[in-house]
């Protein structure tokens, strides 16, 4: 009988040593003394093409290049380490990261788009992102703009790399405006009514046929996204108070902002039907591309100065929001970057926070503010004087001094969603904006307390 028992508790330690290995293939190999060797899943969004490039399936080349050549040189000197990219359209990243949660599946690494204002509270509370405190050095850390560091911080750590920054200006196609007969603002500053009165001189029938084919200003409304936005501050308003307790929006004074902006498509008719959709790609198009330039007038963040100077060069200027009763121009900034999702093994925590910063480094973010059109995160990198020759994005750099940062409510992800769904049915028509942000406040508030 003892005999038999030590048998069994032998096979017993050796099933147990073999479940031991099993879970740390799925991890990747972690032996003392060697490198951390398995596969890193990263997600990314579309980014800017490779100049001369029309191979993607869309005729607009591969936006993931610069990506993918971080890849291969990251493997390169990093022997049995496979990075994985998962490409992910912007619009369905959100999305897309809160089913991974849900199911805890979440890729190794993933982007913070610049069109946000930070990196989410709500995934650090739930624990499913990594503090990278301990990969940077006090000289490091002290290389970032302090608004992009804090965007990333909580609690005191830095949650996620911050690598670029932009902010959203009005982009002006010169041509039809010369068309229209119209005059652009003069050093890109107007007033709201300077605005709106552009926009209705802007609709116009190029061909005669008794239908327009040009819209005076478009833009788009989808959770995450903030284009339209600044538009909806000009008379002071905010969507929530200083102190993150209230729901705001329902002032009167952002409640007028709202109305009026929906009102040039519902009452002016100088946008098109599409105004206030979800239609992030079209949008642009009817704006940037040679084929159609049915819109004169549109809101982007910075990366569209650099695509309308390369992918879809047009004749445009780039100017303020206009301004309303607060009298000063405001915009809304983003902080991009890079957020490490939690992770079992410390041996691939390090190699995975190794390549975030391989594609994070003052020498890529001059690379993206050149040919991405944002600016960068990074002291060293802005030394290098990336928009000497580009006037255009010196302009929008010089509007960083009107930005406002969205509240940092831990639960701003659902606060969001909840007023964006309101916001569309305004543009859409089917309220008006004191009945939608009344309809916000009554779901908004309950997340507030």
């Amino acid at each position: 009988m003892k005999g038999q028992f030590k048998l069994v508790y032998v096979l017993m330690l050796v099933m147990f040593a073999g479940i031991l290995s099993a879970c740390s293939d799925d991890a990747g190999s972690s032996n003392s003394g060697e490198e951390w060797t398995g596969k890193i899943t990263i997600w990314d969004g579309p980014r800017w093409a490779e100049e001369g490039d029309d191979s993607g399936e869309d005729g607009e080349g591969n936006k993931y290049f610069w990506l993918e050549e971080k890849i291969k040189e990251f493997e390169e000197s990093h022997e049995g380490v496979e990075i994985e990219l998962v490409q992910v359209p912007w619009a369905e990243m959100p999305d897309k990261l809160g089913v991974s949660i849900a199911g805890k599946s979440w890729p190794d690494i993933a982007p913070v788009d610049i069109s946000g204002s930070a990196v989410s509270i709500e995934h650090i509370e739930q624990g499913v992102i990594e503090s990278v405190d301990e990969f940077f050095t006090d000289d490091e850390m002290n290389d970032f703009y302090e608004n992009a560091r804090e965007a990333y911080t909580f609690d005191g750590e830095l949650y996620g790399i911050p690598n670029s920054i932009t902010v959203h200006s009005m982009l002006l196609n010169l041509d039809l405006f010369e068309e229209a007969g119209v005059e652009p603002p003069e050093n890109g500053e107007w007033t709201w009514n300077e605005f709106a009165d552009a926009a209705e001189k802007l609709t116009f029938d190029r061909d005669g046929d008794g239908e327009i084919d040009v819209y005076g200003f478009s833009t788009y409304i989808l959770p995450g996204y903030y284009e339209a936005w600044p538009f909806f501050y000009i008379n002071g308003g905010q969507p929530l108070s200083d102190d993150l307790s209230e729901f705001t929006f329902d002032d009167p004074a952002a409640v007028e902002a709202i109305q009026q902006l929906a009102d040039i498509k519902l009452e002016k008719e100088a946008a098109p039907v599409s105004m206030g959709g979800a239609d992030v790609g079209g949008t642009f198009q009817a704006w940037a591309s040679e084929e159609q330039r049915t819109v004169a007038m549109e809101p982007w963040a910075t990366w569209a100065i650099t695509s309308a100077q390369t992918a879809y060069p047009t004749n445009f200027m780039v100017a303020n929001y206009p301004t309303g009763e607060s009298g000063e121009p405001v915009t809304i900034g983003g902080v991009g970057g890079w957020t490490m999702f939690h992770q079992d093994n410390d041996a691939k925590k390090e190699v995975v926070a190794e390549f975030m910063k391989h594609i994070s480094s003052a020498e890529e973010q001059y690379v993206m503010s050149k040919e991405y059109g944002i600016f960068p995160a990074l002291k060293s990198a802005a030394d290098k004087d990336p928009f000497a020759d580009n006037p255009e994005m010196a302009r929008a750099q010089e509007m960083s001094s009107q930005v406002v940062m969205l509240p940092r409510h831990p639960e701003w992800k659902k606060i969001d969603e909840v007023i964006q769904r309101e916001l569309q049915l305004v543009f859409n028509g089917e309220k008006t904006a004191k009945d939608a942000m009344d309809a916000a406040k009554a779901g908004v508030q309950d997340l507030l307390e």
